[in-house]
């Protein structure tokens, strides 16, 4: 298991200036989300992965096994009801990489970026620049499984 290191921020809206950065389309749905625990199914550009993430907030543990398509498309029903559709920007920010994302469908219009550090020492250091916004690191309605359940005019 990977440990995974992130803070997460809230966007008051699309930045002009990020269509010039390189973008990925992804998809994900949940298959289970219990006690802390999550398992979601991912296709970034293509690529498949099944993902198990442990914990809250800025610190957790993460494994991300790649899988084939007659996988994904076996399990991939099992998460219609908790999907997200998102177009990920990736974004260079003080030595690091933001991953702005803009969310579609039932979601459109909420603005994400998740910084991940090498460790907490980095974390805690960093200091964001204005535009990343507020920060919502452990606010769990900003959380991917939550905002998968969310309807429109959710979350806050």
């Amino acid at each position: 298991m990977a440990l995974e290191v992130e803070r997460k921020f809230l966007l008051p809206e699309i930045p002009e200036w990020l269509a010039g950065h390189p973008r990925r389309q992804i998809e994900q749905g949940y298959l289970a989300i219990a006690g802390g625990t999550e398992v979601r199914l991912r296709k970034v550009d293509g690529q498949l992965y099944l993902t198990v993430k442990v914990g809250h907030g800025e610190v957790r543990d993460e494994v991300e096994v790649a899988i084939d398509e007659s996988q994904f498309e076996r399990l991939w029903p099992l998460t219609e009801a908790l999907r997200v559709r998102k177009t990920r920007f990736l974004v260079p920010v003080g030595g690091l990489s933001a991953e702005v994302d803009v969310f579609e469908g039932h979601l459109q219009g909420l603005v994400t970026a998740e910084i991940e550090f090498p460790g907490e020492l980095q974390s805690h250091a960093f200091e964001p620049p204005a535009w990343l916004g507020e920060e919502v690191t452990g606010d769990g309605r900003y959380a991917n499984q939550a905002l998968a359940r969310a309807r429109p005019g959710e979350p806050a």
